[in-house]
């Protein structure tokens, strides 16, 4: 069976294919298109080799969804929300970024995803417990719909009050704006996430309805081309909670692939960190664009608490892995802010101009230029030789940076890389020591485009004792594309303390939600043994403001497993916060299932059984490199050809390895040594 994993960056997209009976490997990267990204897809397959287009699993990890959100590029949207509520969504908390600032920007007040004429409000109301207070006035709703229909409104979210606890008026309302407005893209607050805290709710029903039918129209287009091309394969979106959906419910909700490419690439350093005997892990994948940071621990992959996941300043309630990204790649800028300030990044060349030294418009200076001033990326090896760059031009651009901070072209070239390497050093302290993780207990998986360029300059700068490279790091996030599962995730909320607790109602509750995750399967076409169960609840201490999630066993819950679980909360709360309070009482918010349904997986790919050091150096050439009093002096360093390094082959610093995806540094006083895996270790 033949399987396809394409990752669509901002600057690159990332395909590998894969032959499951032979485990044959094909890997390549095309810059990214971004006006039409099935485009820059089908050509990246294609350039994979001849019968890569006859594959027969696609897995798809797309920036669609982020982009529109981030350049507040989206669809008009309107909304049909309870009386009196109108503007919860402009509201908010009440909590500003920056409490002092008068000129500070308040996204969902300067960016509204729903602009206040286009939210309108019907008679309706529920109770905390679901119960009816005042019902749904069903003439408003078709009258809020043909307004908005007459405004333009390309997109309509329903969000009531305390419908997390009862669907019905959503629902209601839902099939009431699809006979008036059956072109409109319809999201319901409850059927995105049904959780309590209105603002939350609501706003991450705005994103969808914001982002998706961007989505919708690409992956109509999406399958179009896929026709036209010949490419029949099964296709899968991944999404932010580490799993797939088919591409049905992907164009229902959207909103769920937000994180859709960073997700992928935090599972796959897991998984090949893991495999290197490692349970310990910070990902770094360092792209064209930004860099994604993850964690990883015996207990798992680090997931995001519903508090605390934002994006674009938006909070956004729906389950995700848990991944800080920040705004530092290959491509990102370098310049001089209006108060005189060097800096880099945000903001990116991305794939169109791209950086100067690609020749395709770019003139300013970026973090790929400075590389390769300094040395350490070839100019006749970029891609493999597939895409020419050239120096001079990326010269040119970091001289003319240079000029205007009083240094040197390689002076300029050497701050550039250290900036980028501190804003990136100052995330992972984010996610690590600011976490309770001390990082020098941690291995770094790096991967992407730029991540084993910069990544033992990080893990020196944070203490940590080892960096792995995958063996193809520039496509990593794909092949994570190739090791995940369908997998959904279904709530329910409960509100009841340990005092009280309700097991018959719990267990009720928990059959509904397993009967509802097996449906989802099944119209996916799992079968009933290819789907997997895992129970889990959200609790908190009386009083608190967020929660903690502990797993419950499956099955009949009896009085020895719900102690067995109040004890199991105590202990875990004591691990992640560093004290617990047993006698305190507990209140059981939500229950939670997560259901999985087995795909097909790329097969474990054998190192490289043959090749030698001496075949696999190419030449020695000077790299630059800070002293320890910070002087940059040039070293004569060796590059090697990385794929024709046996196992248990040995290389110490300075030293680059090339190959067709990626570049890896070696610094002075490093040493580099191939796995049985084919994985790189690099000890710093």
């Amino acid at each position: 069976m033949k399987l396809a994993g394409v990752d669509v960056g901002g600057t690159f997209t990332d395909v590998i294919v894969v032959d499951t009976d032979s485990k044959a490997v094909r890997i390549h990267k095309v810059p990214s298109t971004p006006d039409d990204p099935s485009e820059g897809l089908l050509e990246g397959l294609r350039s994979a080799g001849d019968d890569s287009l006859g594959v027969e699993f696609l897995a798809h990890g797309t920036t669609i969804a982020t982009n529109s959100l981030l350049q507040y590029d989206g669809a008009q949207v309107g909304m049909i929300t309870t009386k009196g509520y109108r503007d919860v969504l402009h509201i908010a908390r009440h909590q500003r970024p920056l409490h002092y600032s008068i000129q500070m920007e308040v996204p969902w007040q300067d960016r509204a995803l729903i602009r206040r004429r286009h939210r309108k409000v019907v008679t309706e109301r529920l109770g905390p417990k679901g119960e009816v207070v005042t019902p749904l006035q069903e003439e408003e709703v078709a009258d809020a719909a043909r307004e908005l229909k007459e405004a333009g409104v390309s997109s309509i979210v329903i969000g009531f009050l305390n419908s997390y606890r009862n669907p019905e008026h959503e629902e209601r309302a839902r099939s009431i704006v699809e006979e008036v407005y059956p072109e409109a893209f319809i999201t319901t607050s409850a059927s995105v996430f049904p959780q309590f805290r209105e603002y939350e709710r609501f706003t991450t029903a705005a994103i969808n309805g914001f982002v998706g039918v961007k989505v919708r129209n690409y992956l109509v287009h999406l399958r179009e081309r896929m026709r036209k091309e010949g490419v029949k394969a099964e296709l899968r979106l991944m999404r932010s909670n580490g799993g797939v959906a088919t591409e049905e419910f992907a164009a229902r909700y959207p909103a769920t692939l937000l994180l859709s490419g960073p997700a992928a690439g935090v599972l796959a350093g897991a998984h090949i960190g893991n495999a290197c005997g490692r349970t310990k892990l910070i990902t770094f994948d360092m792209g064209g664009t930004s860099a994604d940071i993850g964690i990883v621990t015996p207990r798992g992959i680090s997931e995001a608490t519903a508090r605390d996941t934002w994006i674009a300043g938006y909070p956004v309630l729906i389950p995700m892995i848990d991944v800080h990204t920040v705004g530092a790649g290959g491509g990102s800028v370098a310049y001089i802010d209006p108060g005189g300030a060097f800096r880099v990044g945000p903001r990116s060349a991305g794939a169109r101009p791209g950086p100067a030294c690609y020749g395709t418009g770019g003139t300013e200076a970026t973090v790929t230029d400075a590389n390769l001033v300094l040395g350490r990326l070839r100019p006749d090896h970029f891609l493999g030789g597939a895409m020419s760059v050239k120096p001079e031009l990326a010269e040119t651009a970091i001289a003319t940076l240079g000029s205007r901070l009083g240094l040197s072209a390689l002076d300029a070239a050497a701050g550039v890389v250290t900036l980028v390497n501190h804003n990136m050093a100052n995330a992972i302290r984010s996610r690590t020591i600011q976490k309770g993780h001390d990082p020098r207990q941690f291995t770094l998986v790096a991967f992407g485009g730029a991540g084993p360029l910069h990544a033992a300059d990080l893990a020196r700068s944070l203490e940590v004792p080892e960096v792995i490279v995958p063996l193809y790091p520039g496509i990593t996030s794909a092949m994570g594309l190739l090791s995940t599962d369908l997998k959904y995730d279904l709530i329910q909320n409960e509100f009841m303390l340990d005092s009280e607790a309700d097991l018959d109602r719990i267990n009720r509750d928990f059959k509904r939600l397993d009967a509802d995750a097996r449906a989802q399967l099944q119209r996916d076409g799992v079968a009933d043994g290819g789907a997997q169960i895992l129970h889990a609840a959200d609790c908190r201490y009386v009083g608190q403001g967020y929660e903690l999630r502990v797993p419950m066993p499956n099955g009949e819950l009896g009085p020895d497993g719900i102690q067995h679980f109040w004890d199991e909360f105590n202990r875990l709360h004591k691990e992640e916060y560093g004290h617990a309070f047993p006698g305190n009482p507990i209140e059981l918010v939500n229950i939670r299932v997560v259901a999985s349904g087995r795909l097909p997986k790329m097969p474990e790919v054998p190192p490289p059984d043959s090749g030698n050091i001496k075949a696999a150096q190419l030449a020695s050439a000077d790299v630059y490199f800070a002293d320890k009093g910070g002087a940059l002096k040039a070293q004569k360093a060796q590059f090697y050809e990385r794929a024709k390094l046996p196992v248990d082959a040995r290389v110490s610093g300075p030293a680059v390895l090339l190959q067709v995806d990626s570049t890896t540094l070696v610094p002075p006083g490093a040493s580099a040594e191939v796995l049985k895996t084919g994985d790189l270790l690099i000890r710093v």
